[in-house]
């Protein structure tokens, strides 16, 4: 196998080539951390890259390797990945797309890292987020900005633009994310990739405290469905403590990808309202999607979603989240005025948003109960240009993302499940994406469903040319 296609090769192929002996964890390390020098200056996808530590630890690994049976092995041993800059990593700098935050060495794993290295990943380095994960591309003041590999002038959305770029460039194969309105699945569909945002109280987040009142959750970031319901498995499971968390699934996340289906009742819509209509590249994905599940014999009908009274609440809480202790005049403009506006408000306009928030969300998941998954847009238009909206006050940013990402943060509101998946390429040779919402807790039947569509329509297969030219 040559380099690139071992760089392009599935976490899970990976680990067993590793447990069969036929590659190493020291091998598979090098070959990353040679990608990461050729192509991080132009990407951008990493914050940090903590090579020495790597080669440490595969070295470590690959002389285990040796004297191991393959059966004891954790199931990601020896494979290479990274985590997304929000998470604390032990003796790892940890920035969360702040400058002022750039020499700052934590002291703690957080729980989604300590699962990961118990699965027996060796970690790259942290990836590239949004400033405190606020926005839905990602440009931090201070930091290079986070680039697309299909095509560079664009960004590879955000806040977990790091982990996209990475993974869909052949940097590693499967990539930590975090989605509090959409930040994995909007870079899952600007980079052609699989992301997974899994039910609240799914994945915990000890030790340190919800900030967003149930809205975030990490995820995983593959270029399959296989690879992300396993790291999903990894990440999975209540620890003493969590404020939510829901019952492990009867199966694992990695068999509900062999798990056979029925026909499903599946919704689907390209119109939120008061957003209006997606774009019709946008539209088109949807409607393609919907035409191959109803071709493998599933149920379909049209439904209509209004989200006007969430956005109100869900600003509310979004900039309060952003109001972390961070001096808000070191911040980056958007930022800066959502902590002002914020501080504007009181602790009972914030009760009374998040009372409303949840009144809304209950209505939201009544209405979609019948339906097994529904099928919507990930964003309302494909993916901007890095910088796009730099020149424009905060105040239209703000309005420019609520347009943009209008599918997403409803489903954060909710709590329920959703995944996105690639859907072809635009005109303009971009990615373009869906995503499936499933019932809450169900994760289960949304993998088998996104797995019978990936059988059906493989996309794996697409590498974007500047990561295949080395």
């Amino acid at each position: 196998m040559n380099p690139t296609d071992l760089a392009f090769t599935p976490a899970l192929e990976q680990a067993r080539l590793i447990r069969r002996k036929e590659i190493s964890p020291l091998d598979l390390t090098e070959l990353y951390l040679e990608r990461i020098e050729q192509l991080n200056p132009q990407l951008g996808a990493f914050f940090t890259v903590t090579a020495e530590q790597a080669i440490a630890d595969a070295e470590a690994k690959t002389e285990q390797l040796a004297g191991s049976i393959s059966e004891d092995l954790p199931p990601f041993f020896g494979v290479p990945t990274a985590i997304k800059d929000l998470v604390p990593v032990k003796d790892v700098r940890c920035t969360y797309g702040v400058r002022i935050l750039k020499n700052r060495i934590e002291t703690i794993d957080g729980g989604v890292a300590r699962r990961f290295k118990q699965a027996g990943f060796v970690l790259l380095g942290k990836t590239a987020t949004s400033e405190l994960g606020s926005t839905p591309y990602t440009e931090p003041v201070g930091f290079p900005p986070a680039r697309n590999p299909w095509n560079l002038d664009y960004t590879p959305g955000g806040s977990s633009g790091g982990a996209s770029a990475a993974v869909a460039a052949g940097l590693c194969a499967v990539a930590h994310s975090s989605d509090g309105g959409g930040s994995i699945r909007g870079p899952a569909f600007c980079c052609g990739l699989v992301g997974i945002k899994p039910s609240r109280g799914r994945v915990t987040q000890a030790p340190v405290g919800d900030r967003l009142c149930g809205l975030a959750v990490d995820g995983p970031m593959a270029r399959t469905v296989r690879d992300a319901a396993a790291l999903l498995d990894v990440i999975a499971g209540y620890e003493l403590g969590d404020p939510y968390w829901l019952p492990d699934p009867p199966i694992s996340f990695l068999a509900a990808t062999e798990k056979p289906l029925g026909s499903l009742r599946i919704a689907y819509t390209t119109e939120l309202q008061p957003i209006g209509k997606a774009d019709p590249i946008c539209e088109q994905a949807v409607l393609e999607t919907v035409r191959r599940l109803e071709n493998l014999g599933h149920a379909i009908e049209p439904i209509s979603l209004n989200f006007e009274e969430l956005i109100d609440p869900f600003a509310t809480i979004w900039q309060a989240g952003v109001d972390v202790g961070v001096p808000w005049f070191l911040l980056g403009k958007l930022n800066r005025w959502l902590v002002r506006r914020s501080r504007r408000q009181g602790s009972g306009q914030f009760l009374q948003a998040l009372s409303k928030l949840q009144t809304v969300a209950r209505q939201i998941v009544s209405s979609l109960a019948p339906y097994d998954a529904v099928v919507l847009p990930v964003f309302m238009h494909p993916t901007i240009r890095v910088g796009e909206w730099a020149r424009l006050s905060a105040p239209q940013i703000f309005q420019r993302i609520v347009n943009w990402v209008a599918p997403c943060p409803p489903i954060n509101a909710t709590g329920q499940p959703a995944i996105a998946i690639p859907a072809g390429f635009s005109p303009a040779g971009l990615p373009l994406g869906v995503q499936l919402v499933g019932r809450p807790g169900d994760e289960i039947t949304l993998i088998s469903l996104a797995c019978q569509l990936e059988a059906a329509h493989p996309w794996a297969q697409h590498r974007p040319a500047l990561a295949t030219e080395l």
